[in-house]
């Protein structure tokens, strides 16, 4: 007798995910800014993320918002999440190589993107390491 089973979506593939996930980073927020005595600077915070956690939640037909927020994704949305990822990381490794060599070029030690940048190279290194292993 042919066994059946129920394919279940994972939870970040859930139409409440990006929703939850949004409020979530809003309250991180919030406590964040109201831990370092900034408490209406953290509520701005919250309202912001509920918004868009409103906008993820009510914008269902939208193929963006499906695709940003887990339940339309597919082949093609991986692939779109990939390569703007790979645009994103582009844009901010240059943005820390200039940061930090205007911070040196203006006497400074540059420590903070130095930083920044290392971590940032390590982690290069160690994908690669781990992706070719596996390849």
């Amino acid at each position: 007798m042919p066994q059946t089973t129920t394919s279940r979506r994972p939870y970040w593939r859930s139409s409440w995910w990006m929703p939850g996930f949004s409020l979530f980073l809003g309250l991180v927020i919030l406590a964040a800014f109201w831990s370092g005595g900034e408490p209406g600077l953290g509520l701005g915070a919250l309202g912001l993320f509920t918004a868009i956690a409103a906008l993820f939640l009510l914008g269902g037909r939208s193929d963006t918002l499906r695709g940003l927020g887990g339940p339309g994704r597919d082949e093609r949305w991986a692939m779109i999440d990939l390569r703007a990822t790979a645009l994103a990381g582009t844009v901010l490794v240059t943005y820390v190589i200039g940061a930090w060599l205007w911070e040196i070029a203006h006497g400074d030690d540059g420590e903070p993107y130095a930083q920044m940048g290392a971590i940032g190279g390590l982690a290069y290194l160690l994908a690669v390491a781990v992706l070719r292993g596996r390849a």
